[in-house]
C-alpha cells in the first residue's frame, strides 16, 4: 500500500510512523499516486496571516473584522471552538468568545500574500482555477515525468513550502475530479490531506447528507428533504428522469455528482461572472445605521476583490432576505463599469431605498456583474454628480496609503457602523 510522510516527504509501504523521521503524520492510500485533481484551501488565512505576523497573537483566539457593530470576516481555529463563525455579528462573537483578539483586515497583505502562494502553484502546474484568495483547484495530471514524482508527493511538498517559507498552513484534497477533490479538502482541516479515490467514491458517498453537494444550499435542501431526499443514498434511488423533471438542470447535476461524477475541467482561463459578498445576521434587525454599515462593508469587500483580479463590473445587485425568509433581488446597470466602494455602495443604497418596505432582514448581500478590466473601469462622468471626481481620486489615493501602510491606516466613519 503507497504511503508517504508529510513531514519529511519519503515514500514507503504502508506503516503507522515514517521509516526516516518516524513521524505519525503519514498518509496511506491504495491510489495515492495515481490521483491527479487536487483542492488546495488555505486554513483560516486570514487570521492565519496575522498570527503570522504578531507573534504575540499565535496562542490567543483570533477574530478578524469589524468593530463591536461588524461581522466576522474569519475566525483562527481557537475562536471556532467556542462556536465563532464567518459573517456572524461581532457583538455575539465577543460573547461566545470574550477573550479573542479582534483584528482589522488588511486586504493588502492577504492580497500579497496569495500571490507568493499562487506563485508556488505555478511551479507544479499551470493548470491552476483560483476560487478566492485562499483556495483554488489544481491539475497535476501528467506532471509526473517534469517533476520526477507523482502529484500527491508534489503537493505535499508545496503544503509544507508554504509552511516553512510563509509561515502558513494549507488542506489538501486529492481525487479524481473537482467535485470530490473539494469535499476531500474539508476532511481534515487544519493541516490536512485527505483522498478520495475512484473505487471508494461510492461508498464514501452513500451515506453523506445532500448539503455535501457544493451548490446545495438551505432552499435547495429543504426542497430536496420535502421530497424526502436526505441523504446521497436517498438520491441514488431516484431515476435521472424524475429527478430532473422535478428539480430541472440541478435535478439531472445532483444525479451525476450522487455518482461521483464531475467532468468539469480545472480551467485556468475561467472568467468569472460576478463578485459579491453577503452576511447572515444572527439575529434578525431593521436597525438602518447597522444596515448601513453592512452596505458599505460588503461594496468595500466587492469593490477590493474587483481591484486585486484587476475587474471592474457594471451591474450593482442588492441582495435581501427579509425574517420570513422572502428573498429580493434588485439590480441597476451603471454607465459603465466600476471597481470603486463608492460607486458600488450609492448605487446599493439607492436600490435598499427602492426595494419596498422594510425589514426586519436576516441577510443582506451587494455584488457586481457584466465583468470587464479595470482599463474600462469608472472612465464616464456623471454630470450629475460633479463631486464624484472627487470622491474617486480619494478613494484611489486612499487605497494607496493603505497599500503601504495596511488597510487600518484609513478607515471610513460609515464602516464603523
Amino acid at each position: 500500500m503507497p504511503a508517504l510522510c508529510r513531514d519529511c516527504l519519503t515514500p514507503f509501504d504502508a506503516g503507522a510512523r515514517c521509516p526516516a523521521c518516524r513521524s505519525p503524520r503519514v498518509l496511506v492510500h491504495g491510489e495515492l499516486y495515481d490521483l491527479s485533481i487536487a483542492h488546495m484551501d488555505c486554513d483560516a488565512f486570514y487570521a492565519s496571516v496575522e498570527k503570522r505576523d504578531n507573534p504575540d497573537l499565535r496562542d490567543k483566539p483570533v477574530i478578524v473584522g469589524g468593530g463591536t457593530r461588524g461581522v466576522v470576516s474569519t475566525a483562527c481555529y481557537l475562536a471556532r471552538i467556542h462556536g465563532v463563525r464567518s459573517a456572524m455579528p461581532m457583538f455575539q462573537a465577543l460573547k461566545l468568545c470574550p477573550e479573542a483578539v479582534v483584528v482589522k483586515p488588511r486586504m493588502s497583505v492577504y492580497v500579497e500574500t496569495s500571490r507568493a502562494i499562487r506563485a508556488m502553484m505555478e511551479e507544479l502546474t499551470p493548470a491552476i482555477e483560483p476560487l478566492s484568495l485562499d483556495e483554488a483547484f489544481l491539475d497535476l495530471t501528467g506532471t509526473a515525468r517534469l517533476h520526477g514524482a507523482p502529484p500527491a508527493i508534489m503537493l505535499a511538498r508545496l503544503t509544507k513550502r508554504m509552511q516553512d517559507d510563509l509561515g502558513l498552513s494549507g488542506s489538501i484534497g486529492l481525487s479524481h475530479n473537482k467535485f470530490l477533490a473539494k469535499i476531500a479538502s474539508d476532511l481534515d482541516k487544519p493541516r490536512g490531506f485527505s483522498v478520495i479515490g475512484r473505487a471508494e467514491t461510492e461508498a464514501f458517498l452513500r451515506p453523506k447528507p445532500v448539503r455535501i453537494i457544493w451548490g446545495v444550499g438551505t432552499a435547495t435542501q429543504t426542497a430536496l428533504e420535502q421530497a424526502g431526499i436526505r441523504t446521497i443514498a436517498d438520491l441514488l434511488r431516484w431515476d435521472r428522469g424524475d429527478l430532473t423533471a422535478r428539480f430541472g438542470s440541478m435535478g439531472d447535476r445532483l444525479w451525476h455528482l450522487a455518482r461521483g461524477l464531475d467532468t468539469r475541467r480545472v480551467n485556468r482561463d475561467e472568467k468569472l461572472k460576478s463578485i459579491s459578498k453577503e452576511t447572515t445576521f444572527f439575529e434578525d434587525t431593521s436597525d438602518p445605521d447597522l444596515l448601513d454599515g453592512h452596505l458599505w462593508r460588503l461594496a468595500e469587500q466587492v469593490a477590493d476583490r474587483a481591484k486585486a483580479k484587476g475587474l471592474a463590473g457594471r451591474t450593482v445587485t442588492l441582495k435581501l432576505k427579509r425574517a420570513d425568509f422572502q428573498l429580493i433581488s434588485r439590480r441597476h446597470a451603471l454607465s459603465d463599469p466600476t471597481q470603486l466602494t463608492d460607486r458600488i455602495y450609492r448605487a446599493a443604497r439607492a436600490l435598499f431605498e427602492q426595494a419596498g418596505p422594510r425589514g426586519p432582514f436576516r441577510l443582506i448581500g451587494v455584488g457586481i456583474s457584466d465583468m470587464s478590466t479595470e482599463a474600462l473601469a469608472d472612465l464616464d462622468r456623471d454630470l450629475l454628480d460633479p463631486d464624484a471626481g472627487k470622491r474617486a481620486a480619494a478613494e484611489r489615493a486612499t487605497d494607496a496609503i493603505r497599500a503601504r501602510f495596511g488597510k487600518e491606516a484609513i478607515i471610513k466613519g460609515r464602516a464603523l457602523r
